[in-house]
């Protein structure tokens, strides 16, 4: 198999990357740094609607403004993917409908919310990217779980039950546990999601933590993904005033050289390996999202071709 190597970052609305000055001064609107972005990777990860829904009217100008075979995942609304989400942040009628003590509360879980109010929200997420899907632009749903989701049966079927959250999608897992991928539930954890057809996210990211999974390359479907999460150890587990600051790490060229391999036996599993520079500080993701797709051309790899390949340097 010779899987398809796409290369982009995780945000392209990031305050810091705007006031980097990476686009250009005719690209100042949203529309504008959406198109150039879009003529600069070949894929982009949306995080909007993880913090709070979107109208499809929203994913209808995403489709509009990317050319065709452009890729756009996107993160499942927190509420899905048992984080909590502030009150505020649900829709009205939705809101309107929780007890008045958890109307104005910040971590609203989904336990507070109930079965019944959590798959309307995935009903009204699902409705929110139709048009991503319909467009031919949707790659996958993230369900980025938290550091308190922890290996166990329970936990194993409410990751089995997430395509059912978004039919006709494709979904992709990220564990934020160490119990997933430690040694005891490391081959069990991959055959579960083999059994899913549901896509491991291989993660580059401080180790030593509770929330730390181990760099592993591993293909359990036809799709594979990675993200770079930086190395900054300071970081991952401090409060920050952004989430920017958090992921703040510009990755070095031997760093990024380390992945080149790993990469390459993803995309001989899959039919497409999808690489995501989530480093979104200033434009840290981008210049490492460009050399990373350098240095996979020149180990023979198979990126997709884009401008920035073609002007970064070597």
């Amino acid at each position: 198999m010779a899987g398809v190597i796409e290369t982009g970052v995780t945000s392209w609305t990031e305050k810091s990357l705007v006031q980097s000055g990476w686009y250009p001064k005719g690209a100042r609107s949203s529309e504008g740094r959406l198109r150039y972005y879009a003529s600069q990777f070949p894929i982009v990860e949306n995080d909007s609607m993880y913090y709070a829904l979107a109208p499809p009217e929203r994913a209808e100008l995403w489709v509009e403004r990317t050319p065709p075979g452009f890729t756009m995942n996107v993160k499942a609304f927190a509420s899905l993917t048992e984080h909590y989400t502030d009150a505020k942040r649900l829709p009205v009628d939705l809101r309107a409908l929780l007890p008045d003590e958890l109307r104005d509360e910040p971590h609203v879980y989904p336990k507070d919310l109930g079965a019944e109010m959590v798959d309307e929200l995935a009903r009204r997420f699902r409705a929110s990217i139709e048009p991503l899907r319909s467009g031919l632009r949707l790659g996958l749903v993230l369900f980025q779980y938290p550091v308190w989701f922890t290996a166990s049966r329970e936990n194993e079927r409410k990751v089995l039950h997430t395509s059912e959250l978004v039919p006709g999608c494709r979904v992709a897992i990220e564990f934020r546990n160490a119990t997933w991928m430690n040694e005891r539930h490391q081959d069990r954890t991959l055959a579960l999601l083999r059994e899913g057809d549901l896509v491991y996210t291989c993660v580059d990211e401080p180790q030593g933590f509770a929330s730390s999974i181990p760099p592993i390359a591993v293909a359990t479907s036809d799709i594979a993904l990675v993200r770079f999460h930086g190395r900054s150890a300071a970081r991952w587990k401090r409060r920050t005033e952004s989430a920017s600051e958090r992921f703040r790490y510009l990755y070095t060229t031997d760093e990024l050289r380390e992945w080149v391999p790993p990469i390459q036996r993803l995309a001989d599993e899959a039919a497409s390996v999808h690489v995501l520079m989530n480093n979104c500080y200033s434009d840290y993701a981008v210049r490492n999202a460009r050399e990373m797709t350098v240095l996979l051309e020149q180990h023979v790899a198979r990126p997709r071709a884009t401008k920035a390949a073609a002007s970064a340097p070597a």
